[in-house]
């Protein structure tokens, strides 16, 4: 096929699209389910019409091939999970009785069984279910969902794609099953695996599928040759099935590199390829390789994870040369769009001249659809969108939002001693002990409280103007009473006032920054039920007032016993946002660091013994490829230390992390020079604690023994368990007791239970080790 008629033959299409509805209905339908409050037919009903909605918006866009099988009631792997029969034998029982409720029960556990593990899907802070997998694992289709989502979507009359998880990328995000040894490796089960990936396949194709998309991120890592030699394996025996259909393997997130010509050269019809950031490079990798000829390309030219709009006239010059590099050309976002909102045009609160920067799901749809037609009918087809780009386009470049000469002259006067403390650890460690007297395996939490109805309602009234204010202080207030006057009871050493006063851990310093701008309806999902409105960064950060000093103090002045200054870390700042595209993130980090620098300072002033900075996206942003990490972990650890190398050596500084692999990132951990960390450990057996003890680390940690994400409560035995386990690589003097993360998605009851048990299994090793 020509360049030309490759054109003339040029389809708009997606890779996924938002789950959660224009507000939030799935939430409110799945919550609704294990409350007891909706049937489970009704909780099926709700999602049906969540996915017309979707598939709707997406025509009406121009989006004429949708996606299928994307859309989950909790996480796209764990229904992966469930499709290849992968059930771990302690949810067996719960799936076979009830499959609903033995889903749920895989993703947030039982009071009697525990959940699948939970960690970040790739460098995004979407979490997946980690598929346990042993010698002993039997695979079983299960095409259910995928068949009746397609079915589905055909009979409302549209053309639609099934999507899945890849079995070479399935496979390399499992781990072994607990009891099976640490060296087995998943990927050897692919034998086993392609023959149900084969009866999935013709189950699609007998439910009418023309093409089946499988998406494989796993291969724009690092691989090795074993592990690129599978991959090409699986695809040779998947493409040389008789009952299939056409295939299209999707990569994202960066460039294939390595994978690149093995997928070339795989006998699929179809390759979907990201051409957006550290990924561009495909763009001369796919030349090198000689292009697809007679197959599809699927290319992302439009980002999938920012919310800028798209430079149209850019992707129209990409899409021109790879016109001439494949047998036909289709347009997408880079992945899928569950990465971003679903409507800018929702965000009537926007100033409008920001307002024509944005893109959320829907405009981003409309975007490829343009960009489709163009190639299709000529740019002449779109002269007036190209015409409204470029003055959009100008009008951010130009805009003075964008820049502050003060702050970028502060950052640029910045030194690399500001970014060290003066005095070494071991100084520091003796001089805290000193000041904050705290028994061996002091306790604490992380630092949100439950976030009750009532105090949603609170925040809720006073955005409506039904109460003022001061009212809402004094309701605020009264809650960090209460919380501080619990932790006293309950016997934990150091105390945090709760956070009642925050939305959410990044918004809430957002909204108090310039540079910063929140939306109303910004929503993407961050794990099951769980979402979160990522501000957006728009111009130059700096810091008009304290933003928590206040309330710090008002904790302090209730209690003799230490309350930490809570703030949220300059790279999850960044992590958590939608960044702003323009400069380097480096430059960015640096001035949110120097703003967070003048907030820690202003709490060791008010009296604060100890500071904590949580870095929970520092191992969730590092660079899929190794050669890119040095440059990030540089200036991602430099803007820790230049928030917090400003107090004195009696001045505890922690940080905070949660549900990541740590192991890539133990040198710089190290490189934070936090006084005490404090890590996710539960779902993962303590195995952090012996990462650190392996990697030499020298200071205090606190890897948590009490799974916040799952309702079940752990009883004193457990969190014993698991102290005594963190106690095998941690010394007691260095060891810390806490839950894995902040509790503000537990009710109170739950938290009282679990932190009795907490407190319970510290005393109760402390006596040990005394006696």
């Amino acid at each position: 096929m020509t360049a030309k008629s490759a054109a003339a033959a040029t389809r708009a299409t997606v890779h996924g699209y938002p789950r959660q509805g224009r507000n939030r209905e799935l939430k409110k339908a799945i919550e609704g389910y294990w409350k007891g409050n909706v049937t489970a037919d009704a909780l099926r009903a709700a999602a049906t019409e969540l996915r017309r909605e979707n598939w709707r918006q997406l025509a009406d866009a121009g989006v004429l091939e949708v996606p299928t099988g994307d859309f989950s009631l909790y996480d796209h792997v764990l229904d992966t999970t469930v499709a290849v029969g992968a059930i771990p034998a302690r949810h067996r029982a719960a799936v076979d009785a009830d499959p609903l409720g033995g889903y749920f029960a895989m993703a947030r556990g039982t009071q009697d069984v525990a959940p699948l593990e939970m960690t970040k899907w790739f460098d995004t802070n979407y979490h997946y279910l980690v598929p346990e997998l042993g010698p002993d694992t039997v695979f079983v289709a299960n095409p259910a969902k995928a068949v009746g989502e397609l079915a589905e979507a055909i009979a409302l009359g549209h053309g639609a794609r099934p999507v899945l998880v890849g079995p070479v990328t399935y496979l390399l995000l499992a781990k072994p099953a607990p009891g099976v040894t640490a060296d087995f490796e998943p990927v050897t089960l692919l034998d086993r695996l392609l023959p149900v990936y084969a009866e999935l396949l013709a189950a699609l194709k007998a439910a009418g599928a023309e093409w089946v998309q499988l998406d494989e991120p796993a291969l724009v890592q690092d691989r090795t040759p074993a592990e690129l030699n599978t991959a090409a394996r699986a695809y040779r025996e998947l493409g040389a099935l008789t009952d299939r259909p056409k295939l299209l393997v999707a990569s994202y997130f960066d460039r294939l590199g390595e994978a690149l010509p093995v997928l070339a050269k795989a006998p699929v019809e179809g390759l979907a390829l990201d051409f957006t950031g550290p990924a561009a490079a495909n763009l001369d990798d796919l030349a090198a390789v000689g292009g697809l000829p007679g197959k599809r390309l699927v290319a992302g030219v439009v980002d999938g994870r920012n919310i800028w709009i798209n430079d149209l006239e850019k992707s129209l010059a990409t899409l021109a040369t790879l016109l001439g590099l494949a047998d036909r050309v289709d347009v997408a976002p880079s992945c899928s769009l569950l990465h971003v909102p679903i409507d800018a045009a929702l965000e009537r609160d926007v100033a409008p001249q920001i307002a024509r920067w944005l893109a959320f799901a829907r405009q981003k749809a409309t975007e490829v659809a343009l960009l489709a037609r163009a190639l299709r009918e000529g740019t002449g087809a779109i002269t007036a969108d190209l015409a409204a780009n470029r003055a959009d386009l100008a009008s951010r470049a130009g805009s003075p939002i964008t820049r502050d000469p003060a702050v970028r002259a502060r950052t640029a006067a910045v030194t690399a001693e500001d970014a060290r403390r003066p005095q070494a650890y071991p100084q520091r460690a003796e001089a805290q002990r000193a000041r904050l007297g705290l028994p061996l395996l002091p306790t604490t939490t992380i630092g949100s409280f439950p976030q009750t109805t009532e105090l949603r309602v609170a925040r809720a009234d006073l955005t409506a103007g039904r109460i003022d204010a001061a009212a809402y202080r004094e309701r605020m207030e009264a809650e960090v009473r209460e919380v501080i006057a619990y932790q006293e009871k309950a016997g934990l050493d150091v105390l945090v006032h709760g956070e009642p006063e925050r939305n959410d851990m990044v918004q809430y310093f957002a909204e108090q920054l310039t540079g910063y701008l929140a939306t109303r309806h910004g929503w993407v999902q961050s794990y099951g039920t769980r979402y979160v409105r990522p501000p957006v960064l728009a111009g130059d950060i700096s810091r008009p007032h304290p933003m928590t000093v206040d309330w710090f103090r008002f904790a302090q002045d209730l209690t003799d016993r230490p309350v930490k200054g809570m703030l949220t870390g300059p790279v999850t700042m960044l992590a958590w946002s939608f960044v702003r595209d323009d400069q380097p993130l480096g430059d960015t980090a640096r001035q949110v660091a120097l703003a967070l620098r003048d907030e820690v300072t202003d709490l060791e002033a008010a009296g604060a013994a100890v500071v904590q900075v949580d870095e929970p996206a520092l191992r969730e942003t590092l660079p899929l490829r190794a050669a890119d990490r040095p440059a990030y972990l540089d200036w991602a650890t430099e803007s820790f230390r230049l928030a917090t190398s400003g107090v004195r050596a009696d001045t505890q500084v922690h940080t905070h992390m949660c549900y990541a692999e740590f192991g890539a990132i133990m040198s710089a951990i190290e490189e934070l020079d936090a006084d005490v960390i404090s890590l996710e450990a539960t779902r993962s057996h303590m195995q952090v604690a012996g990462e650190l003890a392996a990697a030499g680390y020298p200071r205090e940690v606190g890897p948590g023994v009490w799974d916040i994400h799952s309702p079940r409560v752990p009883s004193t035995e457990e969190a014993l368990a698991l102290l005594r386990a963190g106690l095998a690589a941690i010394p007691a003097e260095r060891l810390w007791v806490n839950p894995d993360c902040g509790l503000k998605t537990r009710g109170w009851a739950e938290t009282r239970a679990s932190l009795d048990s907490l407190v319970g299994a510290a005393r109760r090793l402390r006596e040990e080790l005394a006696g």
